[in-house]
């Protein structure tokens, strides 16, 4: 049994199942008769997850889950978890159940083991405070719960029982933290956390229940963050609120009608990055609201490098507020800090303690007191806001940030070689953008772990150059290989020297939303790979090699327009396509060249398209989630990008269901728009809203988002009686057949790109056809007003995109749409 790279903070390597210990869970079921995950499942990519069933089964109790080495070890906790330390809760240890257990929800048929209806009741992570093996041993496992309804610290401990007995007995208690003492949590929540059905819905098969307020409003519009000054020591006086200052990524949450919806400081919609956050967010309760905070690592990991594995892993994630622009459709901007900070508290008067959002630590008093009770904690330092300030976009002075020891993100200009075997380089080196170019600010050769230096040489490779960008002294110019300053690096540091340069740096980690400051007199970075070499440009901090090379002859678009488009369209298509098993089409030579598909990662293939395992499959997946990664394919070839119908979080529940019309070649567009229509139409009276999209070539997609409550047989089965429904309605109109000479004057409704296997071409994808056209997503209003499904290319997609975007409404459940075209 090997270790894998996935590792949960604070604990060792996640390693995959050793089968023999599902032998029982296997034994007493039998998988024909039972909706039950068989799968043994993947171990977690970061922290280790947990989650409690409700399980109405002969008596009512609840199933506690924890994941290690690579099962749930279980727990049926008889009359359900209390927050009184002075309640003890029977648990008795079951059989080890698979990994996909963790979300499983449904109805054990009447026979079966353990029959009765499963509600998934809550989920997170969880991390033991001490070794858990030891634990477990000894009979004492003391762990910390970061869950949706329940957080903080839990004891569980063995009951000595009688040699007789054969099941073993432990008691769970709530630990004394600040999650202790709260309402019951089991009177208080009867509803599943993932679809909020009662245990009587889901026994009557009945659909997912909205969440949210039942009538929100639209969504406040983005504002810039206010931005504190950086000061040297504390403000003095009264007057003043001193919070901790955190070490993270600043979010801004957007809550109403089509939220959450989580923007950076730049503005750039992030939802996806962080989508593990989005179900704690989307239960505060407002109609609308614009929250400012900050983004940090999940169940308990510490540090802007653990935030970084973070958004390696997908989650886990933490939020924490500090401040309310907006609420319920009304501003608060012009608002003291007080006000807004009591109306905030009041919002987040709900959410659980210690759990996934918080509000953030705000200390009384002096300034100077609050800077060294932080500091001596262990803390970055304070932010010092005026308790009577409003809140105004960009930086000011009635927001000030002082540093126990200063961090700032500069960029990499150069890398050392390395004595020791194994570290691909020994430092880096440092610069910022002063005046008119660049300033060397020293070396940085602390703070690494082997992945980082991994990905840092992966990321660094393409950027070399001949010069170094900035002036450095001759003594710490020898041997170092110079690169365009295209990466930043957060650096913890005492203090500069008086020459500027960095006393005791320690490397934090990359800043992926921070990209280093062009000089006001410097040119677009041009690179020169090798002497005698092509010409390169840095685009997203990716060196684009032969940027003038003609991929598409007829209109002229080269390999460096179509990298420079996949960067601007970033924002847009990634909300269709981050994180999302990738198939590639590559033509490294341009149209007129070979072409193939790839859907798993080979031999030199760029960091920023990351890989990750699908259960049930032998190779892992490629997939992107920034603008880096779109880049970094156009690099090598890339010219399409196709998507699963899934996110790599949950592979076997699809989130989109899609139908491709594929015309007969004599067929005008005009048909197919009105097919669209038509299915619109027909799929809208089965409660599926749907929006289309260009091909790019000559047919159009009808998509419905989905909610993830069903598997791929549910989705597939559906789509092909929808299609075959359709053709033997309208024959001479449509045909649900692959096949050509079927087709004749017709339209192929194809439905089989609704599989776990099938991909379909991601919205705002290049095509590789002639004149760089472009995979378009619309409103059904501007369809009606369009002329052709290859209507848009790269160089007017971007343009056009805001005018005609498509009404995406929240994701609705299969389920109720199934059951109608069943009935009818």
């Amino acid at each position: 049994m090997s270790p894998l790279k996935s590792r949960a903070p604070g604990g060792p390597p996640a390693r995959r199942a050793d089968l023999s210990r599902l032998a029982a869970y296997r034994a007493r079921r039998d998988p024909g008769a039972t909706p039950e995950p068989f799968d043994a499942g993947a171990p977690s990519a970061g922290a280790l997850r947990y989650s409690m069933q409700n399980h109405d089964a002969t008596r009512l109790h609840w199933d506690l889950r924890l994941e290690r080495d690579g099962v749930l070890l279980s727990w049926a906790v008889t009359r359900g978890p209390s927050l009184d330390p002075a309640e003890k809760r029977l648990a008795v240890r079951t059989e080890d159940h698979p990994i996909p257990y963790l979300t499983f929800e449904g109805v054990i048929p009447r026979g079966q083991y353990g029959a009765g209806t499963v509600m998934l009741w809550d989920l997170g992570h969880w991390r033991p405070l001490d070794d858990a093996g030891r634990g477990l041993a000894k009979g004492h496992l003391r762990f910390q719960l970061y869950g949706r309804r329940l957080t903080g610290l839990w004891d569980l401990v063995r009951i000595r029982g009688r040699p007789s007995e054969k099941r073993e007995n432990w008691l769970l208690v709530k630990a004394e933290d600040d999650a202790a003492r709260r309402p019951d949590p089991v009177a208080r929540h009867r509803v599943s956390v993932s679809t909020g059905r009662s245990l009587d819905q889901i026994a009557a098969g009945d659909g997912p229940v909205p969440s949210g307020p039942a009538s929100p409003l639209k969504l406040p519009d983005p504002v810039e963050p206010m931005l504190a000054s950086l000061v040297d020591s504390p403000p003095e006086g009264e007057g003043w609120l001193h919070e901790v200052k955190i070490d993270g990524y600043r979010g801004m949450v957007h809550l109403g009608k089509g939220g959450p919806v989580i923007r950076t400081r730049n503005g750039l919609d992030w939802t996806a990055r962080f989508a593990a956050l989005v179900p704690a967010l989307a239960e505060l309760p407002a109609r609308s609201a614009l929250i400012d905070g900050e983004i940090v690592a999940g169940a308990g990991a510490q540090g802007f490098s653990a935030l970084q594995q973070a958004i390696t892993d997908g989650g886990p994630f933490g939020y924490i507020a500090f401040d309310l622009l907006d609420l319920d459709g009304r501003s608060l901007r012009n608002r003291p800090l007080t006000e807004r900070r009591a109306a905030l508290e009041r919002l987040l008067a709900d959410a659980p303690p210690l759990g996934l959002v918080q509000l953030s630590v705000a200390l009384p008093g002096k300034g100077a007191d609050a800077m060294a009770a932080v500091c001596a904690a262990g803390g970055e330092g304070i932010v010092s806001k005026r308790a009577d300030a409003v809140y105004r976009s960009g930086r000011a002075d009635s927001w000030r940030k002082a540093k126990c020891e200063r961090r700032t993100a500069f960029a990499v200009i150069g890398w050392t070689r390395s004595d020791s075997p194994g570290r691909p380089f020994g430092a880096l080196l440092l610069a910022s953008a002063e005046g008119q170019g660049w300033r060397y600010r020293g070396r940085v050769g602390t703070g690494f772990s082997a992945q980082a230096q991994a990905e840092l040489a992966a990321r660094m490779a393409p950027l070399t150059r001949g010069t170094a960008p900035a002036q450095v002294p001759r003594a710490q110019s020898r041997g170092v290989t110079w690169i365009e300053p295209a990466l930043m690096a957060e650096i913890r540091y005492a203090e500069p020297t008086a020459d500027g340069i960095l006393r005791h740096a320690s490397f934090q980690g990359l800043r992926e939303d921070k990209m280093p400051p062009l000089p006001p007199s410097s040119p677009a970075p041009v690179i020169r790979i090798a002497p005698g070499g092509q010409g390169g440009r840095v685009i997203e901090g990716i060196a684009v090699t032969s940027p003038d090379r003609v991929i598409f002859p007829g209109c002229g678009v080269t390999k460096g327009d179509l990298a420079a488009y996949y960067a601007a369209a970033a924002p847009l298509m990634l909300a269709h396509c981050a994180d999302r098993p990738l198939a590639l089409l590559r033509l490294p030579e341009g149209l007129a060249g070979e072409r193939f598909f790839q859907k798993h990662a080979g031999r030199g293939f760029p960091a920023q398209m990351r890989t990750t395992p699908i259960p049930g499959e032998d190779e892992p997946a490629i997939y992107v989630n920034t603008a880096a990664g779109l880049v970094a394919g156009a690099q090598m070839g890339v010219v399409e990008y196709h998507i699963r119908g899934i996110r790599r979080d949950r592979a076997d529940r699809p989130d989109r269901l899609v139908f491709d019309l594929d015309p007969d070649e004599g067929l005008d567009f005009s048909q197919v728009r009105a097919a669209a229509i038509d299915l619109r139409d027909r799929l809208a009276d089965l409660g599926l809203p749907t929006w289309p999209m260009l091909t790019g070539g000559k047919g159009i997609h009808v998509v419905a988002d989905l909610r993830r409550t069903v598997g791929w047989d549910t989705v597939k089965l559906f789509a092909r009686a929808f299609a075959h429904l359709l053709a033997a309605e309208q024959p001479g109109r449509y045909v649900a057949v692959m096949s050509k000479a079927r087709r004749e004057g017709r339209i192929f409704i194809d439905w089989l790109r609704n599989d776990a296997q099938a991909t379909a071409v991601s919205a705002f994808s290049c095509r590789a056809r002639e004149g760089a056209t472009v995979a378009m997503p619309l409103s059904w209003d501007a369809l009606d007003r369009t002329d052709g499904a290859n209507a848009y290319d790269i160089r007017t997609a971007l343009q056009a995109a805001p005018g005609i975007a498509p009404d995406r409404r929240r994701p609705v459940s299969l389920e109720p749409a199934a059951r109608a075209l069943a009935g009818g």
